[in-house]
């Protein structure tokens, strides 16, 4: 029997949501099972669309369904995970009622399919409507607690827009208006979601990378390399050594996948700046000499990118934290013995929980010879101050009326010369 169009977008939504909800795997790790069988482009970002405003709404998405029912539906049944789509695609991505019916029902038959059909049209007569910014789960209001993730929340309620890093910070103004975007600093252009990535002007010339305004705050805290050395730890896909190639470092580019060295190396070809891509896992590696400044973008739970990646929202817990903070001050310890006396060192991760931010950089402080560099509020784009600590954090919530940012925590450290 044929299936209506837009029907295989549906399932491969029901696999990605499944994946993560279940078996605790991000949307980038269930791509490839769940979509492998779709052909169409358009079919698979539609499948993404849906299982990202589900997850994202995934809180309100479930009251809903549940005023709608007599007897709750356990959290794992088909049926809800089902319905949640409905409601994702109605609401959300605005798809009509009839087209939500057609090709979201054949996902299930007999009585579950009955059930659905009756609650999203309850729910559709009702005329009910999603709050103005997403309510959280309740392990990240255990985690965060209610006003403050009152105030992340509000940075999710739209999907991002696109960020670019400019190759020739001096040319911000020109790129602003040749891709009719925004700036919120130097070197930096926010562009409207919609546009394929490799469509826009200065892709081919290799003007700019794709990078969040937050993402793009370590590198610059370096400043210009002058030739000098420069380490860029757990470096792929390669923005910040990007960032460092364009303000004249020397940058060694350590990562230890083969296959986000690959996306490193074609960034730098794509662009023409040059860097020495090396891989190696950073616990084992030992440099030939030191470095003037290492960049440690740490690996981490990534909960700062929850507005672009709503699954760490639903799938990291303390176990999670706990493990990338461990292997977090391992790194730091790595990279304080390789950095050279009177160099910079960067502490970064893309993450909002204070045990892989605020608790390291007290901890990092404690390394032998190491000392806090702060930061200034002249380092940041407008509008974002240090803390009093002279650290950076930011959260998805900031910068509202510009269109919010990731969440980040980024610390600078100086090594101490000899007497």
């Amino acid at each position: 029997m044929a299936q209506p169009p837009g029907y295989y977008a549906r399932q491969g939504a029901l696999k990605l949501v499944d994946a993560v909800m279940r078996r605790g795997e991000t949307l980038e790790q269930a791509e490839g099972p769940a979509l492998g069988n779709i052909r169409k482009p358009a079919d698979k970002a539609l499948a993404r669309a849906l299982a990202a405003e589900s997850l994202r709404w995934l809180v309100d998405l479930d009251a809903l369904i549940d005023s709608a029912t007599k007897n709750v539906l356990p959290e794992d049944a088909k049926p809800r995970a089902v319905l949640r789509l409905m409601l994702a695609g109605w609401l959300r991505l605005h798809t009509p009622p009839h087209a939500v019916i057609a090709t979201c029902l054949p996902l299930l038959s007999g009585g579950p399919r009955r059930l659905a059909h009756g609650v999203f049209s309850t729910l559709h007569k009702r005329d009910v409507k999603l709050p103005d910014a997403p309510s959280m789960p309740d392990r990240v209001l255990e985690r965060w607690g209610e006003e403050r993730a009152a105030e992340i929340a509000a940075g999710l309620a739209q999907p991002p827009e696109l960020d670019l890093a400019l190759r020739a910070p001096d040319e911000t103004a020109q790129w602003q208006a040749k891709l009719g975007g925004v700036t919120l600093a130097n070197g930096h252009v926010r562009t409207p979601r919609g546009t394929a990535i490799d469509k826009l002007d200065g892709f081919d010339d290799g003007a700019w990378w794709v990078q969040d305004l937050a993402a793009q705050i370590p590198a610059s805290l370096l400043g210009t390399g002058e030739g000098n050395q420069a380490l860029d730890l757990c470096a792929a896909p390669g923005g910040k050594t990007l960032a460092l190639a364009a303000n004249g470092w020397k940058v060694t580019a350590l990562d230890m996948s083969k296959r986000r060295l690959q996306l490193l190396k074609d960034n730098l070809k794509r662009t023409g700046l040059k860097a020495a891509p090396l891989r190696a896992d950073a616990l084992t590696w030992e440099p030939k000499h030191q470095f003037d400044a290492i960049l440690l973008d740490a690996p981490c739970t990534a909960t700062g990118t929850c507005r672009r990646h709503p699954d760490v929202l639903h799938r990291v817990g303390g176990r999670q934290i706990e493990e990338m903070a461990s292997l977090q001050m391992a790194l730091m310890a790595k990279a304080a013995s390789w950095l050279k006396p009177g160099g910079k060192l960067i502490y970064a991760v893309c993450s909002l929980e204070p045990e892989e931010g605020e608790e390291q950089a007290v901890r990092a402080a404690a390394i032998d010879g190491l000392e806090a560099l702060p930061v200034s509020a002249d380092e940041l784009p407008a509008g974002l101050q240090p803390t009093s600590e002279g650290w950076v954090r930011t959260h998805p919530g900031m910068l509202a009326e510009q269109g919010g940012l990731d969440g980040f925590f980024i610390a600078r450290f100086t090594k101490k010369v000899a007497g």
